[in-house]
């Protein structure tokens, strides 16, 4: 639409605000302006303020609660496991997996200036986050013969940044045919009279839509349909944060197609009842995530007969989902349930000042990618150890920050010298008294690191087995 239809459509919407300052605005201020006004679909949000009104987008449960049924740690070392790992590992000789890192965060609570992919978290080498799991990915196509494609959401935010460092970093060793970007959709926030929000006379306050706009993103950008085109059947989903999380693994993978599966979840356990990740239960015969912040303190601390938590079974964001699967939510628009979030923001006052709030006064919409599974006819759950794949870095300081995450990744790759029977001191808390990092490159697990490293390699001093060997 033309400026005039603009103008005319947000005035029948309500929101002619939004074009309050325009006649005091530059060339390029009017399009910047017009661009973002063009990106908010009305009627959505005329449907999400009416949702807001009647109280629909609070969680409603359609039944008794009651832990899903889980493949649990000690059922491991088995038959049932070595089968799933041959399916898994036959998908991916035959290139139909491929992996998708959600990458649209910031470093900003870390107090870091850039793409949070870009972070250095390696513990001797300072690696990028995004070089960890390029590494990981290469190392996994060499393994099984045939490139894994690696899909990367990025935001408005971090899209340019992200391109930039990948074609700086010469794509991390990766063929740039084998990665595709594409961006996240963003949703305008509302003020309490459900009015768009203005933080400047040219800007409209907008936000991403939430990991579950991952599928969207999927569909609009063309990369489903790149993944159809080379016949690929399996997303490897995780996030960008968690360094130690496998790209694609086979037993998961193996798991999931055997059940026949259209989505599947890892788990841990809460450390704590009030650790702030969802849990997995069921509901109405449904498989959901039931995210921490809808939870009560006595809905935490719930415990089933067996004595442990109700809400015990931790959501971590690792996923495999069908492609075709993804095709049917997508198909005639997003089918998740919208969340309500309500934020503090500056905010632009009728004269065009910027106020800060005293409180909450936004309201911010999206959508969580764990909803999906409540249209799964069948779904796996597979537990996992925390110490192995579940090492986020999130907080600036204390648990999941990037401190405990280098101590847990040097311990992790202490662990996997020690069973190759390296002797590895340690503090008497059990931590490596030097930090010790292995590249995917040179070990994608604890069998191949006993197969590479001598028992005379000693552990003196920081330590690094790279591509290249033993680099201390």
């Amino acid at each position: 639409m033309n400026d005039r239809e603009l103008a005319q459509a947000l005035a029948g919407a309500g929101q002619g605000h939004v074009l309050r300052w325009w006649e005091e605005l530059t060339s390029a201020q009017r399009q910047k302006l017009a661009g973002l006004a063009r990106q908010v679909d009305l009627d959505q949000v005329a449907r999400l303020a009416e949702d807001v009104r009647q109280g629909r987008l609070k969680e409603t449960l359609s039944g008794p609660i009651e832990r899903p049924a889980y493949v649990a740690l000690s059922d491991g070392e088995d038959l049932e496991r070595e089968a799933n790992r041959a399916a898994g590992e036959a998908l991916l000789r035959a290139g139909k997996a491929a992996a998708l890192t959600v990458a649209g965060g910031q470093g900003t609570r870390l107090g870091y200036d850039g793409p949070k992919g870009t972070y250095p978290i390696g513990p001797v080498t300072g690696k990028s986050l995004f070089r960890i799991h390029a590494e990981r990915i290469q190392a996994t196509g060499r393994r099984y013969g045939h490139p894994l494609p690696w899909y990367v959401m990025t935001s408005d935010t971090t899209d340019a940044p992200t391109r930039r460092y990948f074609e700086r970093e010469d794509f991390l060793g990766l063929d740039r045919d084998e990665v595709f970007f594409f961006r996240q959709g963003m949703m305008p926030a509302l003020d309490r009279h459900f009015k768009l929000v203005m933080t400047a006379r040219d800007e409209i306050l907008m936000s991403p839509n939430g990991h579950g706009g991952t599928l969207t993103a999927l569909a609009d950008s063309g990369a489903l349909a790149d993944m159809e085109r080379r016949g690929i059947e399996q997303i490897s989903y995780f996030q960008v944060d968690n360094p130690v999380v496998p790209a694609a693994d086979p037993v998961f993978l193996g798991a999931h197609v055997r059940a026949g599966a259209q989505m599947s979840s890892k788990a841990v356990w809460k450390r704590e009842p009030e650790e702030p990740i969802g849990a997995f239960v069921r509901s109405g015969g449904r498989l959901i995530v039931r995210e921490y912040s809808d939870l009560t303190p006595d809905e935490m601390r719930q415990k089933t007969p067996d004595g442990r938590l109700l809400y015990g079974l931790g959501s971590i964001a690792i996923h495999v989902l069908r492609v075709d699967f993804v095709r049917e939510e997508t198909a005639g628009g997003l089918r998740l349930p919208w969340h309500l979030a309500e934020k503090a923001s500056l905010v632009l006052d009728e004269a065009g000042r910027v106020v800060a709030p005293s409180g909450k006064n936004v309201l911010k919409f999206e959508t969580f990618i764990f909803d999906a599974l409540r249209d799964t006819r069948s779904s796996v759950i597979l537990e996992v150890r925390r110490e192995e794949e579940f090492l986020p870095v999130k907080n600036a300081v204390g648990k999941d920050s990037a401190e405990s995450c280098r101590a847990g990744m040097s311990r992790l790759h202490a662990d996997w010298l020690e069973k190759a029977g390296v002797r590895v001191p340690r503090d008497a808390a059990g931590q490596p008294l030097h930090p010790v990092e292995i590249s995917p490159l040179y070990a994608l697990d604890a069998a191949e690191a006993a197969a590479k490293v001598t028992r005379a390699l000693r552990v003196d001093g920081p330590l690094y087995l790279g591509p290249d060997g033993v680099r201390a």
